[in-house]
């Protein structure tokens, strides 16, 4: 007889965390948040600055081509897209993507 499957809801950081990555994909930046990841940026204030930190510390060769102003909205407005795409959602049917195994975009970053 086969034990009942445990369904694990995803937390508020987990679909947090996944907006980010699905962000990041839709943009074609070669970027992920693992649990980690994710949770040292959270002694970060806001998502702005979340970004911003990353952005100038982890991948600064970007600032060269592109403002980091400009990369931050472009992440923020691409992650509250995939969130409103979940809404009305039940918890149990939010997507947990593993975007290790995404295809990346061929944009260079």
């Amino acid at each position: 007889m086969l034990s009942p499957r445990k369904i694990e809801c995803p937390t508020d950081a987990d679909i947090e965390r996944s907006a980010f990555n699905a962000a990041f994909y839709e943009l074609g930046l070669r970027w992920h948040w693992d649990d980690a990841t994710y949770e040292r940026l959270a002694a970060e204030p806001c998502e702005r600055s979340r970004v911003r930190h990353y952005v100038e510390n982890v991948h600064p060769h970007l600032l060269r081509a592109y403002d980091a102003d400009f990369l931050t909205e472009a992440v923020l407005q691409a992650k509250q897209r995939f969130q409103r795409s979940l809404e009305g959602c039940a918890p149990g049917a939010i997507p947990r993507f593993n975007w290790a195994d995404a295809r990346w975009g061929e944009t260079g970053f």
